[in-house]
């Protein structure tokens, strides 16, 4: 307790030292908690559109290294999987990039596409449940229009007719998915009318095969089943685990991860230079006092516990108003783009940049403490 005392009477001592370096904790705790928060939201948005596909398990070719890069495959791979006990249907699902054009500026972008039959449960979106729906599906050159596609894809009415790839194509109904980073808007056809707009797509080539399991039974065992089965040249995931494999593929193979992770790392050496500098010169200003401790018979053991409960109290009073910050920005943000890039706080992310703070803090106080623990009684008076 006396130790604290005195480690809270040192800061307290100068106290606009005491406020800078607060607010520089605080705002390395505000770096990393947006960097992560930033991260966290682009991977949700790069994969949270597997939420509404209505399928325990998919299949995707050993190539494919996220969605919108997929290589197709033969279509009797999930045929092949049909009669395994606890599997209820199989659904084959087609995808790729077409030139969609706006009605009011001409101009032709690529948007990303998906073919099902109108038959099959693919999504559970309700815009496209119900035997309405199907119809639409089932017309010629008719497609479902992403309300989350960007502005430059022209008018998203239904009922609005421009080219696919130089065909005509109407949009027939509207739905919510979002196309995550490799897509700035998605459109749901027929797999009729995908081959239509993509020959010399044949059918008999999927991107992915979904596969509903009955509920009474794990669907990792039937995974596994399924893996014993099939060629070399397909994998079988679990929705978790294609989760995971696309957000791996956009974490390690591509920048992104590299920059948050960057980002992270800068914020804490920026925090733990401001710290290591408060407290260098709170020691450097009381070194009189710890060299008369040390000639008063006290080890440097105790000295070493004072500057580091500094660090603490320094972590602490920096952590809270960065996580008072941190909540107000990641609402804002979520505000300022409708949504679009959820940026949440969690307890876990809350915890993680708590101890981070702590070492870095610490960290600081490690090395700052040794000029205390060198002083010389001797030399200084």
């Amino acid at each position: 307790m006396a130790r604290v005392s005195v480690a809270w009477s040192n800061l307290l001592h100068e106290r606009t030292r005491l406020l800078v370096a607060i607010s520089g904790v605080a705002f390395a705790v505000i770096l990393i908690f947006m960097n992560l928060g930033f991260m966290g939201a682009l991977i949700s948005t790069a994969t949270n559109f597997y939420e509404q596909f209505n399928a325990d398990l998919f299949i995707i070719s050993t190539e494919t290294l996220e969605i919108s890069t997929s290589t197709a495959f033969p279509r009797e791979r999930i045929y092949q999987v049909a009669g395994i006990d606890g599997v209820e249907r199989i659904m084959p699902l087609y995808s790729e990039y077409l030139l969609w054009r706006n009605p009011e500026t001409g101009v032709s972008r690529a948007i990303f596409s998906y073919g099902v039959n109108p038959n099959d449960p693919v999504f559970l979106m309700p815009e496209l449940q119900g035997d309405e729906a199907r119809r639409i599906l089932s017309r010629p050159n008719t497609v479902f229009f992403d309300r989350l596609s960007r502005p430059e894809f022209g008018p998203q009415d239904i009922g609005t007719t421009t080219e696919a790839d130089r065909r005509q194509a109407t949009i027939g109904g509207t739905y919510t998915l979002g196309g995550g980073f490799a897509a700035d808007g998605t459109l749901i056809m027929s797999d009729q009318n995908f081959v239509r707009y993509l020959k010399p797509r044949p059918l008999n080539l999927i991107n992915m095969g979904l596969i509903q399991v009955n509920a009474a039974v794990s669907p990792e065992k039937v995974a596994e089943t399924m893996d014993s089965l099939l060629p070399a040249d397909v994998a079988v995931y679990t929705k978790p685990g294609m989760i995971d494999h696309d957000a791996t593929y956009w974490l390690e193979a591509t920048s992104i991860g590299f920059i948050f992770s960057m980002g992270v790392v800068v914020s804490f050496v920026v925090g733990a230079v401001i710290v290591y500098q408060i407290l260098f010169t709170d020691i450097r200003d009381h070194l009189p006092e710890y060299a008369t401790m040390k000639a008063m018979g006290y080890r440097s053991r105790y000295l070493f516990k004072i500057v580091l409960q500094e660090a603490i109290l320094l972590a602490v009073l920096g952590y809270l108003p960065g996580l008072a910050a941190a909540l107000g920005l990641y609402h804002l943000t979520a505000k300022a783009t409708a949504g679009t890039l959820p940026v949440a706080m969690n307890g876990g992310r809350v915890i993680f940049v708590l101890g981070l703070t702590l070492l870095m803090c610490c960290l600081s106080g490690l090395i700052s403490v040794r000029k205390a623990i060198t002083a010389d009684p001797a030399e200084i008076f």
